[in-house]
């Protein structure tokens, strides 16, 4: 398979006060198209410091991330701004919607910029009926319980049909019977129409789905 996304030697490191902390210690990874990744480790480990940088989200102090053999932080934030959009699509453990909007509207809003309202609206409802929400589009998102907030994220994540999907916890706030069900949705959804995914996880259980699993430890990968 052809290699989508590729970091090398990424260090990231935080300033508090006088104390700086070094959450990534020279990680490399290489992730191939279609391929289903899990990054897992204990709390703090930097498992979302890790995606951000891999998803063009946060510069890494040193190091290079490159998208289908293109420099990530080499581009202009204009040109970083326009991957994120049309290459990538994010689910977050907090799901991150709008409550001003309703869900069709939180769904749509990716693809604003990138076709036509009407196109945007219609494939927005239709993305909401594939993850069983099809009769709740006019409700706002503090109308919905977790998961279904969740999978209203993950249909926003897959509005513009992006190469890779990155996922950071996005069970963490859920039980266990809520979470399945979202996880149902994720591999059903993304995995099956060839997306790539990189899935954060501290859950073992969750990892095992992932066709290969990354341990972060003291800011390297094993």
């Amino acid at each position: 398979m052809e290699t989508i996304l590729q970091a090398e030697n990424i260090e990231r490191c935080y300033t508090i006060g006088k104390t700086t902390l070094n959450v990534l210690k020279g990680v490399s990874l290489e992730i191939k198209a279609g391929e289903t990744v899990a990054i897992m480790g204990e709390s703090g480990s930097g498992k979302s410091t890790l995606l951000h940088v891999l998803g063009g989200l946060d510069t890494p102090k040193a190091g290079s991330v490159h998208f289908m053999g293109k420099s990530v932080y080499g581009m202009s934030a204009a040109r970083r701004a326009r991957f994120r959009a049309q290459n990538t699509g994010f689910v977050f453990q907090s799901f991150h919607l709008l409550p001003e909007l309703d869900i069709l509207e939180n769904v749509a809003l990716p693809a604003m910029t990138q076709r036509s309202t009407g196109n945007a609206k219609e494939r927005a409802a239709e993305l909401l009926k594939e993850v069983g929400l099809g009769e709740r589009i006019g409700h706002r998102p503090q109308e919905l319980s977790g998961g279904e907030q969740q999978r209203v994220a993950l249909a926003r994540a897959l509005m513009n049909e992006p190469d890779l999907i990155f996922a950071d916890e996005p069970t963490g706030n859920l039980d266990s019977k809520t979470g399945d069900k979202v996880l149902h949705y994720l591999f059903q959804l993304a995995v099956g129409r060839g997306h790539t995914l990189v899935l954060v996880t501290h859950n073992e259980t969750v990892a095992a789905r992932c066709s290969r699993q990354l341990l972060l430890k003291d800011g390297l990968l094993i």
